[in-house]
């Protein structure tokens, strides 16, 4: 069963991601701040771990090999932080006031994600398109994040009346995110064969520091009475926005990479970098950015449908370039 759910990007981490919410919906003063086992200890610290495990496993070399590309470079950037932003403004002008002002947020945040970085390079590696500029692009767009996201996020607040300490809030950001990579980087030549040994262990400290920090949030949220207004009905308009933002994102990149004449190769891979949300970057960056906010849940609850989703739709088209590639 898990093997036929894999065709379509859904593992193991995935059905965890929902067990997660599940248990937190079910037992959040377990899973609460300040809960029965506090995991909003770990869940702290846990953020900067996620990414000292990304420095470890980023690979400087592989980076080299797409460096020299740069018209595909500015096309996935520029998509990831320009052209998605600006449809999650005008989807903000036509629809965020009939949102929920938390799950608009969630949406508009989405919109300034970074992209992700081990499933972009996964599903160009399948279609067979230019996979050392996915890995440079997918790489490149989580460093500029940590500091192009919150610019994004504290814009919106403001155009909302509202506004964060955009300062202390990048700050934080570098020190728990940027600091940690750049650790991991420096240390890398020491224990790359130590790493290498332990990938797997390596892999599930990652994903457990995401699902707890889900689990956390979701708990603080069920605690705080967010969800008992939201039910089947907003994971569905949830569902509905993750896919049409998709499916916009996927059409314009690829429109663009036609008009400049990109070949098959490079409009893979910037049609897979440009279309996507890292969810691994979104969930730390939200307990930076959001920890505070009660809603939490409802915010983080469209990058991981859009997760969910975006892994289901590209995994089908990858596989149908790949094999259109052998005809």
């Amino acid at each position: 069963m898990l093997a036929r759910l894999k065709r379509f990007g859904i593992d193991g981490f995935l059905l965890s991601l929902i067990g997660a919410v599940l248990l937190a919906a079910l037992w959040p003063s377990l899973l609460k701040t300040g809960g029965l086992i506090r995991i909003d200890v770990f869940t702290t610290y846990g953020v900067a771990l996620v990414f000292l495990l990304y420095g470890l496993t980023l690979s400087p070399q592989k980076m080299r090999e797409g460096v020299v590309n740069w018209r595909l470079h500015a096309v996935v950037q520029a998509a990831t932080f320009v052209l998605f932003p600006l449809l999650g403004v005008a989807f903000q002008r036509l629809f965020g006031h009939h949102l929920d002002p938390a799950l608009a947020l969630g949406v508009f945040y989405l919109c300034a994600l970074p992209s992700t970085v081990s499933s972009s390079v996964a599903m160009t590696s399948i279609a067979k398109g230019n996979v050392p500029g996915a890995i440079f692009n997918a790489s490149l767009s989580s460093l500029i994040g940590v500091f192009i996201t919150p610019l994004w996020i504290n814009a919106y607040l403001h155009a909302q009346g509202g506004g964060m300490a955009l300062g202390p809030v990048i700050l934080k950001i570098v020190l728990l995110v940027l600091l940690p990579i750049v650790i991991g980087q420096v240390l890398r030549p020491f224990v790359l064969r130590w790493i290498q040994a332990h990938l797997a262990a390596a892999k599930f400290l990652d994903r457990a520091t995401i699902l707890a920090i889900v689990a956390n949030s979701f708990a603080d949220s069920v605690a705080e009475g967010v969800w008992a207004a939201h039910g089947i009905a907003t994971l569905l308009l949830i569902a509905l926005i993750s896919v049409l933002l998709f499916w916009a994102m996927f059409a314009l990149t690829s429109l663009i990479c036609r008009a400049l004449g990109f070949d098959r190769s490079d409009r893979i891979a910037a049609i897979f970098c440009g279309s996507k949300k890292s969810l691994a970057s979104g969930v730390p960056m939200a307990k930076i950015m959001f920890g505070g906010n009660p809603a939490i849940g409802l915010i983080i609850a469209p990058i991981m449908l859009f997760h969910l989703l975006q892994l289901i739709m590209v995994s089908i088209i990858a596989r149908r370039m790949a094999a259109s590639a052998r005809d």
